[in-house]
């Protein structure tokens, strides 16, 4: 049809059918000129003509043919046009000009892009490679737990790795009142020999030599986890370590059991911690901290009276939390449903033969395998004087 658009691949056909015609007109005007040589004879200068313009045209068919395979592989038969901008071709296209020409009459101009830009990689309209992450700096760390009751013992050092203490276990008080000449009365009290020895907290982690130096935030992060590592295990030894092997022997394990006093009534969890609080009192060591779950202590202090009003709880305060003028330690390391009320700084105490520490070194073939060995310990023992000084019960809320 003659007033129709051909399409590129169309063309290509056309094109390459006219160059296999080209090329076999060209073979045949070599094999004659091939054939007259053989048998001597001279080669006239028409046919030397026909060979050039047979050549020249082959080329000229060969070129269109190049081009029409070039503009195929861009995309078809749009791919010029591709190439362009948007912006480009709609102020290229006839009804922009026409638009631009008679800007008055009220006329827009539109053009139909013929591909959706995307985020996506390859095809039309395809941005994706062009397309970058947005790389924030640092390590995002997992979130860590606050350490607290280390905070609530005396400290001590030590440099042995044996702690021996003596214990008093009972006192008989037999002073009374004398008459001149009397028999004076005797007294006796009774102390134990105990001992306890330090033990080691340590654990590690490996790394390449590469990473330590790529990476500058690695060796910073990988301390600080080993680190608090340690503090977490030592947390839950000095709470619950139960003497065996290499464990603590730990406060909880060796704290006395609450007993609700004699003639007061049940009364809620706030009154709970006053009678164990009592009980330390009466051992007559003052309790000086309280140790409980998060949980418990937002139980506490939501608690609100017939009214809703808060009984201790301000949601506005931002005073450190206190209950009976002790400091409340809220913290994970205890069991839900569980108390501990005490003299924390003076029925116990750490000796710290190690304090917390980091080492690096080699094992085995790490040195010629650029390996690096990142270690992490302590060394403490744990020394509880007064048992009974410190308080453990539940809130019997939790079944």
């Amino acid at each position: 049809m003659s007033g129709e658009t051909k399409s590129a691949a169309e063309l290509a056909a056309e094109t390459k059918a006219a160059f296999d015609k080209q090329f076999d007109k060209l073979k045949e005007i070599a094999e004659d000129a091939r054939g007259k040589a053989e048998s001597g004879e001279k080669l006239s200068q028409k046919a030397k003509n026909d060979a050039d313009e047979a050549l020249t045209g082959m080329n000229g068919v060969k070129a269109k043919l190049e081009e029409l395979e070039q503009k195929l592989d861009r995309g078809g038969d749009d791919g010029a046009d591709q190439q362009k901008s948007v912006g480009a071709q709609f102020v290229e296209c006839d009804e922009f000009k026409t638009f631009q020409d008679n800007p008055r009459k009220g006329d827009s101009a539109s053009l139909e892009v013929k591909a959706d830009l995307t985020t996506t990689t390859g095809g039309a309209g395809g941005l994706g490679a062009a397309v970058h992450s947005t790389h924030l700096p640092g390590i995002q760390p997992l979130p860590q737990r606050r350490m607290t009751i280390r905070g609530l013992l005396m400290p001590g050092q030590t440099d042995s790795s044996l702690i021996d203490y003596d214990r008093e276990t009972g006192f008989a008080n037999n002073a009374d009142m004398v008459a001149e000449g009397g028999l004076k009365p005797q007294s006796d009290f009774s102390i134990e020999e105990v001992q306890t020895r330090t033990k080691v907290i340590a654990h590690w982690m490996r790394t390449s030599k590469q990473t330590l130096s790529d990476v500058a935030q690695i060796r910073s992060i990988i301390d600080n986890r080993l680190l608090y590592g340690l503090a977490f295990k030592e947390e839950l030894q000095l709470l619950f370590g139960d003497g065996t092997g290499e464990n603590l022997n730990g406060i909880v394990p060796q704290a006395t059991a609450y007993a609700a006093p004699a003639g007061f009534p049940a009364g809620t969890s706030i009154d709970r911690i006053r009678y164990m609080a009592l009980q330390a009192v009466l051992a007559e060591y003052p309790a000086t901290g309280i140790v409980l779950h998060p949980t418990d202590w937002a139980f506490i202090e939501t608690l609100k009276d017939s009214e809703g009003r808060y009984i201790i709880g301000n949601p506005q305060g931002s005073l450190a939390p206190t209950l009976w003028g002790l400091p409340v330690v809220a913290t994970p390391a205890m069991t839900v449903d569980k108390v501990l009320v005490g003299a924390f700084d003076m029925g116990a105490q750490i000796f710290d033969q190690w304090a917390s520490r980091i080492e690096t070194g080699f094992q085995n073939d790490d040195f010629t395998r650029n390996k690096v060995t990142i270690l992490a310990e302590e060394r403490l023992a744990l020394a509880v004087y007064r048992p009974e000084t410190f308080i453990y019960g539940d809130f019997d809320r939790v079944a």
